[in-house]
């Protein structure tokens, strides 16, 4: 896939690194290893989705599954390769 980097719209990063965090952590994964897997995830979403596509995944709103699929695939894909 090339890279369609994006920017997340302001604090929106920083939040969903700390949300995904904590559910992580619920699920028993490690606090570090959970901060790294959920960087990994917010930095991967940035370098391969636009900007619209960012503020869709993070919106109020029903996210297009379609859409979601992807976003998760490539995250999976990328942080699994790094180790995350």
């Amino acid at each position: 896939m090339a890279a369609r980097a994006g920017s997340w719209p302001a604090g929106k990063k920083a939040e969903y690194v700390q949300q995904c965090k904590q559910i992580a952590v619920v699920q028993g994964v490690d606090a570090k290893k959970a901060d790294l897997r959920c960087k990994c995830g917010a930095d991967t979403i940035e370098k391969n989705f636009t900007t619209g596509e960012i503020e869709a995944l993070g919106g109020k709103e029903m996210v297009d599954s379609k859409l979601l699929q992807r976003a998760l695939t490539v995250v999976q894909k990328v942080c699994a390769q790094k180790g995350e």
